[in-house]
Protein backbone atom coordinates (compact mmCIF):
# COMPACT_ATOMS: atom_id res chain seq x y z
CA UNK A 1 0.00 0.00 0.00
CA UNK A 2 1.40 3.59 -1.18
CA UNK A 3 0.88 6.54 1.23
CA UNK A 4 0.08 8.91 -2.43
CA UNK A 5 -3.26 8.73 -0.65
CA UNK A 6 -2.23 11.08 2.10
CA UNK A 7 -1.11 13.80 0.36
CA UNK A 8 -4.43 15.87 0.25
CA UNK A 9 -4.40 15.41 3.99
CA UNK A 10 -0.83 15.93 4.59
CA UNK A 11 -1.29 19.23 2.95
CA UNK A 12 -3.76 20.91 4.99
CA UNK A 13 -1.58 20.35 8.58
CA UNK A 14 0.83 23.03 9.15
CA UNK A 15 4.15 22.50 9.28
CA UNK A 16 7.06 24.25 10.47
CA UNK A 17 9.16 26.10 7.90
CA UNK A 18 12.70 24.83 7.31
CA UNK A 19 15.72 27.87 7.81
CA UNK A 20 16.70 29.47 5.06
CA UNK A 21 20.20 29.51 6.17
CA UNK A 22 22.26 27.11 8.24
CA UNK A 23 22.12 28.34 11.94
CA UNK A 24 25.25 28.58 14.18
CA UNK A 25 25.51 26.86 16.87
CA UNK A 26 24.34 29.69 19.69
CA UNK A 27 21.13 30.18 17.72
CA UNK A 28 20.19 26.77 18.00
CA UNK A 29 21.41 26.62 21.61
CA UNK A 30 18.39 29.00 21.95
CA UNK A 31 15.78 27.59 20.34
CA UNK A 32 16.57 24.41 22.09
CA UNK A 33 16.17 25.85 25.67
CA UNK A 34 13.43 27.97 24.49
CA UNK A 35 11.45 25.15 23.38
CA UNK A 36 12.65 23.19 26.74
CA UNK A 37 11.51 25.77 28.70
CA UNK A 38 8.01 26.27 27.41
CA UNK A 39 7.89 22.06 28.37
CA UNK A 40 8.50 22.78 31.53
CA UNK A 41 5.78 25.36 32.01
CA UNK A 42 3.04 22.63 30.38
CA UNK A 43 4.47 20.47 32.87
CA UNK A 44 3.28 22.19 35.69
CA UNK A 45 -0.18 23.96 34.15
CA UNK A 46 -2.97 22.15 34.45
CA UNK A 47 -6.46 21.89 32.47
CA UNK A 48 -9.73 23.78 33.40
CA UNK A 49 -11.92 21.52 34.93
CA UNK A 50 -9.35 18.94 36.02
CA UNK A 51 -10.02 16.93 39.47
CA UNK A 52 -6.99 16.95 41.28
CA UNK A 53 -5.03 13.48 41.29
CA UNK A 54 -2.52 11.49 42.74
CA UNK A 55 1.02 10.95 41.30
CA UNK A 56 0.81 7.69 39.04
CA UNK A 57 2.38 6.00 36.00
CA UNK A 58 5.68 6.87 36.86
CA UNK A 59 6.75 4.23 34.32
CA UNK A 60 5.08 5.56 31.44
CA UNK A 61 5.57 9.06 32.49
CA UNK A 62 9.49 8.41 31.95
CA UNK A 63 9.43 7.24 28.65
CA UNK A 64 6.81 9.38 27.55
CA UNK A 65 7.95 12.87 28.67
CA UNK A 66 4.61 13.47 30.52
CA UNK A 67 2.78 14.32 33.64
CA UNK A 68 -0.27 12.25 34.39
CA UNK A 69 -3.10 15.42 34.90
CA UNK A 70 -0.67 18.46 33.36
CA UNK A 71 -1.05 19.77 30.15
CA UNK A 72 1.10 16.78 28.91
CA UNK A 73 -0.80 14.20 30.32
CA UNK A 74 -0.29 11.98 27.06
CA UNK A 75 3.36 13.69 26.27
CA UNK A 76 5.30 12.62 23.49
CA UNK A 77 3.27 9.16 23.79
CA UNK A 78 1.14 9.82 20.50
CA UNK A 79 4.09 11.23 18.52
CA UNK A 80 6.31 7.68 19.54
CA UNK A 81 3.44 5.28 19.00
CA UNK A 82 2.53 6.69 15.52
CA UNK A 83 6.50 6.18 14.46
CA UNK A 84 6.52 2.42 15.88
CA UNK A 85 3.08 1.74 14.08
CA UNK A 86 4.18 3.24 10.69
CA UNK A 87 8.16 1.60 11.03
CA UNK A 88 6.59 -1.83 11.63
CA UNK A 89 4.06 -1.39 8.82
CA UNK A 90 7.16 -0.29 6.47
CA UNK A 91 9.64 -3.40 8.36
CA UNK A 92 6.45 -5.72 7.64
CA UNK A 93 5.98 -4.51 3.76
CA UNK A 94 2.79 -3.48 4.68
CA UNK A 95 3.41 0.08 3.45
CA UNK A 96 5.08 -0.11 0.03
CA UNK A 97 7.65 3.37 1.26
CA UNK A 98 11.33 4.29 0.25
CA UNK A 99 12.76 6.28 2.48
CA UNK A 100 16.07 6.86 0.33
CA UNK A 101 13.27 8.78 -2.10
CA UNK A 102 12.68 11.91 -0.47
CA UNK A 103 8.93 12.38 -2.14
CA UNK A 104 8.25 9.16 0.12
CA UNK A 105 10.20 10.17 2.99
CA UNK A 106 8.39 13.65 3.03
CA UNK A 107 4.78 11.55 2.72
CA UNK A 108 6.15 9.15 5.76
CA UNK A 109 6.55 12.07 7.70
CA UNK A 110 3.54 13.58 6.58
CA UNK A 111 1.61 10.61 7.77
CA UNK A 112 3.12 9.97 10.98
CA UNK A 113 2.33 13.86 11.54
CA UNK A 114 -1.42 13.10 10.72
CA UNK A 115 -1.53 10.01 12.92
CA UNK A 116 0.00 11.82 15.95
CA UNK A 117 -2.69 14.69 15.96
CA UNK A 118 -5.17 11.47 15.95
CA UNK A 119 -3.66 9.38 18.67
CA UNK A 120 -3.41 12.59 20.66
CA UNK A 121 -7.22 13.07 20.72
CA UNK A 122 -7.49 9.15 21.15
CA UNK A 123 -5.04 9.10 23.99
CA UNK A 124 -6.69 12.39 25.55
CA UNK A 125 -10.05 10.90 25.36
CA UNK A 126 -8.73 7.50 27.21
CA UNK A 127 -7.40 9.46 30.18
CA UNK A 128 -10.03 11.14 30.86
CA UNK A 129 -12.84 8.67 30.57
CA UNK A 130 -11.06 5.85 32.27
CA UNK A 131 -10.98 8.56 34.85
CA UNK A 132 -7.18 8.54 34.35
CA UNK A 133 -7.80 11.97 34.95
CA UNK A 134 -10.60 12.57 36.47
CA UNK A 135 -13.10 16.10 35.57
CA UNK A 136 -15.09 18.02 38.18
CA UNK A 137 -18.67 16.15 38.70
CA UNK A 138 -17.54 12.41 37.71
CA UNK A 139 -16.55 9.90 40.12
CA UNK A 140 -16.45 9.62 44.00
CA UNK A 141 -13.81 11.93 44.63
CA UNK A 142 -15.02 14.95 42.51
CA UNK A 143 -18.76 14.49 43.96
CA UNK A 144 -18.69 17.89 46.06
CA UNK A 145 -17.38 19.64 42.44
CA UNK A 146 -19.57 21.06 39.70
CA UNK A 147 -18.41 20.45 36.19
CA UNK A 148 -17.89 23.66 33.86
CA UNK A 149 -21.19 25.15 32.69
CA UNK A 150 -23.34 22.37 34.94
CA UNK A 151 -22.69 19.95 32.02
CA UNK A 152 -20.53 17.10 32.83
CA UNK A 153 -20.17 16.12 29.20
CA UNK A 154 -18.87 19.60 28.12
CA UNK A 155 -16.38 19.55 31.05
CA UNK A 156 -14.98 16.23 29.52
CA UNK A 157 -14.79 17.57 25.75
CA UNK A 158 -13.08 20.36 27.40
CA UNK A 159 -10.61 19.02 29.54
CA UNK A 160 -10.11 16.33 26.65
CA UNK A 161 -9.13 18.96 24.08
CA UNK A 162 -7.05 20.52 26.47
CA UNK A 163 -4.75 17.51 26.69
CA UNK A 164 -4.30 16.65 23.06
CA UNK A 165 -3.45 20.01 22.29
CA UNK A 166 -0.41 19.63 24.83
CA UNK A 167 0.49 16.67 22.37
CA UNK A 168 0.33 18.98 19.77
CA UNK A 169 2.16 21.49 21.58
CA UNK A 170 5.13 19.22 21.84
CA UNK A 171 4.75 17.34 18.21
CA UNK A 172 5.67 21.20 16.80
CA UNK A 173 8.31 21.96 19.52
CA UNK A 174 10.01 18.68 18.38
CA UNK A 175 9.60 19.75 14.75
CA UNK A 176 10.99 23.17 15.91
CA UNK A 177 14.14 21.64 17.89
CA UNK A 178 14.89 19.31 14.56
CA UNK A 179 15.25 22.17 12.03
CA UNK A 180 16.39 24.86 14.56
CA UNK A 181 17.92 23.46 17.70
CA UNK A 182 20.25 20.37 18.45
CA UNK A 183 19.10 16.93 17.99
CA UNK A 184 15.44 15.78 18.57
CA UNK A 185 12.36 17.37 20.72
CA UNK A 186 11.68 13.61 21.88
CA UNK A 187 14.69 12.75 22.92
CA UNK A 188 15.52 16.58 24.64
CA UNK A 189 11.72 16.21 26.59
CA UNK A 190 12.67 12.61 27.64
CA UNK A 191 15.87 13.34 29.15
CA UNK A 192 14.36 16.78 30.34
CA UNK A 193 11.50 14.95 32.07
CA UNK A 194 14.23 12.11 33.82
CA UNK A 195 16.41 14.72 35.05
CA UNK A 196 13.44 16.57 36.56
CA UNK A 197 12.36 13.16 38.63
CA UNK A 198 16.02 12.93 39.68
CA UNK A 199 16.34 16.34 40.89
CA UNK A 200 13.41 16.42 42.62
CA UNK A 201 13.09 12.58 44.06
CA UNK A 202 16.98 14.08 45.68
CA UNK A 203 15.85 17.46 46.66
CA UNK A 204 12.17 16.85 47.93
CA UNK A 205 12.39 13.22 49.35
CA UNK A 206 15.72 11.96 50.19
CA UNK A 207 17.86 14.40 51.40
CA UNK A 208 14.79 15.36 53.82
CA UNK A 209 14.51 12.39 54.92
CA UNK A 210 18.45 12.09 55.38
CA UNK A 211 18.06 15.22 57.70
CA UNK A 212 15.24 13.92 59.49
CA UNK A 213 17.68 10.39 60.59
CA UNK A 214 20.38 12.82 61.30
CA UNK A 215 17.93 15.10 63.33
CA UNK A 216 16.49 12.44 65.19
CA UNK A 217 20.10 11.98 66.57
CA UNK A 218 20.87 8.43 68.77
CA UNK A 219 23.60 5.71 67.50
CA UNK A 220 21.86 4.82 64.41
CA UNK A 221 21.07 8.33 63.10
CA UNK A 222 24.39 8.42 60.36
CA UNK A 223 23.45 4.54 59.06
CA UNK A 224 19.70 5.97 58.91
CA UNK A 225 20.90 8.84 56.72
CA UNK A 226 22.94 7.29 54.60
CA UNK A 227 20.51 4.48 53.96
CA UNK A 228 18.48 7.21 53.37
CA UNK A 229 20.25 8.66 50.34
CA UNK A 230 21.00 4.91 48.51
CA UNK A 231 18.34 5.13 45.90
CA UNK A 232 20.82 8.03 44.34
CA UNK A 233 23.68 5.84 45.23
CA UNK A 234 21.85 3.39 42.94
CA UNK A 235 20.53 6.07 40.45
CA UNK A 236 24.61 6.58 40.10
CA UNK A 237 25.85 3.26 39.75
CA UNK A 238 22.95 2.78 36.34
CA UNK A 239 23.71 5.81 35.23
CA UNK A 240 27.47 4.41 35.22
CA UNK A 241 26.47 1.28 33.70
CA UNK A 242 24.47 2.80 31.16
CA UNK A 243 27.83 5.13 30.10
CA UNK A 244 30.15 2.80 30.19
CA UNK A 245 27.63 0.33 28.06
CA UNK A 246 27.37 3.40 25.34
CA UNK A 247 30.93 3.22 24.55
CA UNK A 248 31.17 -0.55 24.31
CA UNK A 249 31.37 -1.66 20.29
CA UNK A 250 32.33 -3.89 18.08
CA UNK A 251 33.72 -2.69 14.49
CA UNK A 252 33.53 -4.46 11.24
CA UNK A 253 36.38 -3.16 8.63
CA UNK A 254 35.20 -1.98 4.95
CA UNK A 255 36.71 -0.44 2.32
CA UNK A 256 35.04 1.14 -1.06
CA UNK A 257 34.67 -0.31 -3.78
CA UNK A 258 35.90 1.43 -6.44
CA UNK A 259 39.16 3.52 -4.60
CA UNK A 260 41.32 1.08 -3.71
CA UNK A 261 42.73 1.56 -0.08
CA UNK A 262 40.06 4.04 0.94
CA UNK A 263 37.39 2.86 3.65
CA UNK A 264 36.26 2.78 7.49
CA UNK A 265 34.88 0.94 10.11
CA UNK A 266 31.21 -0.05 10.66
CA UNK A 267 30.20 0.54 14.08
CA UNK A 268 27.81 -2.08 15.86
CA UNK A 269 27.05 -0.64 19.45
CA UNK A 270 26.81 -3.09 22.21
CA UNK A 271 23.34 -1.27 22.76
CA UNK A 272 22.19 -1.84 19.19
CA UNK A 273 18.49 -2.48 19.97
CA UNK A 274 19.51 0.83 22.16
CA UNK A 275 16.27 0.58 24.82
CA UNK A 276 13.14 -0.38 22.52
CA UNK A 277 13.29 -3.90 24.03
CA UNK A 278 13.11 -2.59 27.92
CA UNK A 279 10.69 -0.29 26.66
CA UNK A 280 7.97 -2.93 25.10
CA UNK A 281 8.83 -5.47 27.66
CA UNK A 282 8.10 -2.59 31.27
CA UNK A 283 5.04 -1.26 28.58
CA UNK A 284 3.95 -4.87 28.35
CA UNK A 285 4.45 -5.97 32.44
CA UNK A 286 2.40 -2.27 32.72
CA UNK A 287 -0.71 -3.98 30.57
CA UNK A 288 -0.38 -6.85 32.90
CA UNK A 289 -0.33 -4.81 36.20
CA UNK A 290 -3.81 -2.69 34.67
CA UNK A 291 -5.45 -6.25 33.54
CA UNK A 292 -4.64 -7.63 37.28
CA UNK A 293 -6.79 -4.12 38.94
CA UNK A 294 -9.55 -4.99 36.51
CA UNK A 295 -9.75 -8.67 37.78
CA UNK A 296 -8.09 -8.95 40.65
CA UNK A 297 -11.16 -8.15 42.78
CA UNK A 298 -13.60 -10.68 40.82
CA UNK A 299 -13.70 -14.34 41.15
CA UNK A 300 -14.39 -17.66 39.08
CA UNK A 301 -14.35 -20.82 40.88
CA UNK A 302 -13.49 -24.30 39.56
CA UNK A 303 -13.42 -27.10 41.21
CA UNK A 304 -12.96 -25.23 44.57
CA UNK A 305 -10.45 -22.91 43.45
CA UNK A 306 -10.89 -19.36 42.33
CA UNK A 307 -8.56 -19.29 39.32
CA UNK A 308 -8.65 -15.42 39.23
CA UNK A 309 -6.39 -15.35 42.49
CA UNK A 310 -4.27 -18.09 40.95
CA UNK A 311 -3.83 -14.95 38.01
CA UNK A 312 -4.08 -11.85 40.21
CA UNK A 313 -4.41 -10.81 43.99
CA UNK A 314 -5.07 -7.28 44.48
CA UNK A 315 -5.12 -5.03 47.63
CA UNK A 316 -8.37 -3.29 47.86
CA UNK A 317 -7.67 -0.21 49.80
CA UNK A 318 -4.03 0.65 47.84
CA UNK A 319 -4.76 -1.04 44.18
CA UNK A 320 -1.31 -2.99 44.03
CA UNK A 321 -0.65 -6.71 43.34
CA UNK A 322 -0.15 -8.89 46.64
CA UNK A 323 -0.03 -12.73 44.83
CA UNK A 324 -1.20 -14.60 41.85
CA UNK A 325 1.17 -15.09 38.62
CA UNK A 326 0.82 -11.68 37.16
CA UNK A 327 2.13 -10.69 40.82
CA UNK A 328 5.70 -12.80 40.13
CA UNK A 329 6.08 -11.41 36.39
CA UNK A 330 5.74 -7.41 37.21
CA UNK A 331 7.42 -5.26 40.00
CA UNK A 332 5.03 -5.38 42.11
CA UNK A 333 7.24 -4.11 45.02
CA UNK A 334 7.34 -1.96 47.44
CA UNK A 335 8.60 1.57 47.52
CA UNK A 336 12.52 1.03 49.11
CA UNK A 337 11.97 5.35 49.91
CA UNK A 338 8.85 4.96 51.98
CA UNK A 339 9.39 2.05 53.90
CA UNK A 340 13.18 2.52 54.49
CA UNK A 341 15.97 0.38 52.84
CA UNK A 342 16.46 -1.34 56.09
CA UNK A 343 12.91 -3.10 56.17
CA UNK A 344 12.43 -3.49 52.33
CA UNK A 345 15.58 -5.46 52.83
CA UNK A 346 14.20 -7.99 55.25
CA UNK A 347 10.86 -7.97 53.33
CA UNK A 348 12.34 -9.23 49.95
CA UNK A 349 13.86 -11.77 51.94
CA UNK A 350 11.66 -13.22 54.68
CA UNK A 351 8.35 -12.25 54.03
CA UNK A 352 5.78 -14.91 51.89
CA UNK A 353 2.95 -13.83 49.71
CA UNK A 354 -0.35 -13.62 51.73
CA UNK A 355 -2.07 -16.15 49.68
CA UNK A 356 0.33 -18.79 48.23
CA UNK A 357 3.21 -18.02 50.76
CA UNK A 358 6.08 -18.42 48.33
CA UNK A 359 8.86 -15.98 49.50
CA UNK A 360 9.16 -13.17 48.31
CA UNK A 361 12.79 -14.24 46.71
CA UNK A 362 11.23 -15.97 44.52
CA UNK A 363 9.23 -12.99 43.31
CA UNK A 364 12.44 -10.67 42.70
CA UNK A 365 13.81 -14.11 40.83
CA UNK A 366 11.14 -14.64 38.55
CA UNK A 367 10.71 -11.05 37.78
CA UNK A 368 14.08 -10.36 36.76
CA UNK A 369 14.02 -13.51 34.18
CA UNK A 370 10.81 -12.26 32.57
CA UNK A 371 12.07 -9.28 32.12
CA UNK A 372 15.71 -10.39 30.76
CA UNK A 373 13.72 -13.23 28.51
CA UNK A 374 10.81 -10.44 27.12
CA UNK A 375 13.72 -7.95 26.42
CA UNK A 376 15.52 -11.03 24.40
CA UNK A 377 12.02 -11.44 22.50
CA UNK A 378 11.16 -7.73 21.59
CA UNK A 379 14.70 -7.04 20.45
CA UNK A 380 14.89 -10.15 18.37
CA UNK A 381 11.68 -8.56 16.35
CA UNK A 382 12.28 -5.33 16.62
CA UNK A 383 15.69 -5.70 14.80
CA UNK A 384 13.84 -8.13 12.12
CA UNK A 385 10.97 -5.87 11.54
CA UNK A 386 12.98 -2.56 11.50
CA UNK A 387 15.36 -3.04 8.98
CA UNK A 388 18.40 -3.52 11.54
CA UNK A 389 19.09 -7.23 10.20
CA UNK A 390 22.33 -8.33 9.31
CA UNK A 391 20.85 -8.92 5.29
CA UNK A 392 19.46 -5.42 5.32
CA UNK A 393 22.40 -3.43 6.81
CA UNK A 394 24.55 -5.39 4.17
CA UNK A 395 22.50 -4.39 1.37
CA UNK A 396 22.45 -0.90 2.54
CA UNK A 397 26.20 -0.84 3.06
CA UNK A 398 26.43 -2.59 -1.00
CA UNK A 399 24.38 0.15 -1.86
CA UNK A 400 26.51 2.59 -0.59
CA UNK A 401 29.99 1.18 -2.73
CA UNK A 402 31.34 -0.60 0.43
CA UNK A 403 32.52 -4.23 0.37
CA UNK A 404 34.65 -6.28 3.71
CA UNK A 405 38.13 -5.96 2.23
CA UNK A 406 39.93 -9.37 0.33
CA UNK A 407 36.53 -10.29 -0.38
CA UNK A 408 34.89 -10.52 -3.27
CA UNK A 409 31.53 -7.52 -4.09
CA UNK A 410 28.93 -9.62 -3.24
CA UNK A 411 26.37 -8.28 -0.02
CA UNK A 412 26.10 -12.18 1.02
CA UNK A 413 29.62 -12.06 2.22
CA UNK A 414 29.05 -8.77 4.11
CA UNK A 415 25.84 -10.31 5.70
CA UNK A 416 27.74 -13.61 6.58
CA UNK A 417 30.57 -10.96 8.31
CA UNK A 418 27.55 -8.84 10.08
CA UNK A 419 25.62 -12.21 10.81
CA UNK A 420 28.79 -13.20 12.96
CA UNK A 421 27.87 -10.20 15.20
CA UNK A 422 24.41 -8.42 15.25
CA UNK A 423 22.49 -11.82 16.74
CA UNK A 424 24.80 -12.71 19.45
CA UNK A 425 25.24 -8.40 20.30
CA UNK A 426 21.39 -8.09 20.05
CA UNK A 427 20.14 -10.57 22.57
CA UNK A 428 23.90 -9.52 24.86
CA UNK A 429 22.47 -6.16 24.87
CA UNK A 430 18.91 -7.02 25.55
CA UNK A 431 19.58 -9.29 28.62
CA UNK A 432 21.76 -6.15 29.60
CA UNK A 433 19.40 -3.81 29.31
CA UNK A 434 16.66 -6.19 31.15
CA UNK A 435 18.89 -6.72 33.76
CA UNK A 436 19.70 -2.86 34.27
CA UNK A 437 16.34 -2.31 34.10
CA UNK A 438 15.50 -4.62 36.34
CA UNK A 439 17.70 -3.78 39.36
CA UNK A 440 17.01 -0.23 39.01
CA UNK A 441 13.41 -1.15 39.86
CA UNK A 442 14.34 -3.25 42.73
CA UNK A 443 16.94 -1.13 44.16
CA UNK A 444 14.25 2.04 43.43
CA UNK A 445 16.47 3.94 41.79
CA UNK A 446 15.15 7.30 40.90
CA UNK A 447 13.74 8.38 36.92
CA UNK A 448 13.75 4.22 36.54
CA UNK A 449 16.34 2.41 35.00
CA UNK A 450 14.55 2.36 31.83
CA UNK A 451 15.22 6.38 31.82
CA UNK A 452 18.02 6.63 33.02
CA UNK A 453 19.49 4.26 30.15
CA UNK A 454 17.39 6.82 27.61
CA UNK A 455 18.82 9.97 29.02
CA UNK A 456 21.73 8.68 28.91
CA UNK A 457 22.06 7.55 25.68
CA UNK A 458 20.11 11.02 24.57
CA UNK A 459 22.69 13.35 26.37
CA UNK A 460 25.74 11.39 24.60
CA UNK A 461 24.11 11.76 20.75
CA UNK A 462 23.39 15.55 21.93
CA UNK A 463 27.10 16.03 23.25
CA UNK A 464 27.81 13.95 19.40
CA UNK A 465 25.96 16.15 17.45
CA UNK A 466 27.06 19.61 19.42
CA UNK A 467 30.90 18.60 18.89
CA UNK A 468 30.24 18.16 15.26
CA UNK A 469 28.54 21.36 14.71
CA UNK A 470 30.96 23.18 16.68
CA UNK A 471 33.32 21.45 14.27
CA UNK A 472 32.14 22.51 11.18
CA UNK A 473 32.08 26.22 12.17
CA UNK A 474 36.02 25.85 12.89
CA UNK A 475 36.44 24.42 9.99
CA UNK A 476 33.41 25.61 7.42
CA UNK A 477 35.16 23.66 4.58
CA UNK A 478 34.27 19.95 5.94
CA UNK A 479 30.81 20.99 5.28
CA UNK A 480 31.84 19.81 1.60
CA UNK A 481 32.53 16.42 2.79
CA UNK A 482 30.04 15.45 5.31
CA UNK A 483 26.88 17.56 3.22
Amino acid sequence: MALEFMEPIIKLLPEVRTPERTLPLRDKIYWTVAALAIFFVMYHIYPVGRYPIQEQFEFIQMITASKVGSLITAGIGPIVLASIFLQLFAGAKIIDIDLNNEEDKKRFQGTQKALALILAFFEAAVYVYTNAVPVKGVGIPAENTFPLLGSILFTQLIVIFQLAMGSVILLYLDEIVAKYGIGSGISLFIAAGVSLAVVQGTFGVLIPHAMNALGEGGANAVPYALLALMPLVFTFIVFIASSYAEGVRVEVPLVFERVRGVGGRYPIKFLYVSNVPVILAAALMMNFQLIARAIGSSSLYIGGTNIVSLIAVVDPSSGRLIDGLLYFMTPSFQNPILVGYQSYITILLTSTTQYSHIPEYIHVIAYVLTMVVLCVIFGSFWIETTGMGAKDIAEQLKGSGLQVPGFRRDPRVIEKVLDKYIPMITILGSIFVGLLASFADLTGALGTGTGILLTVGILNNMYEVMKREQMLELYPALKNLVG
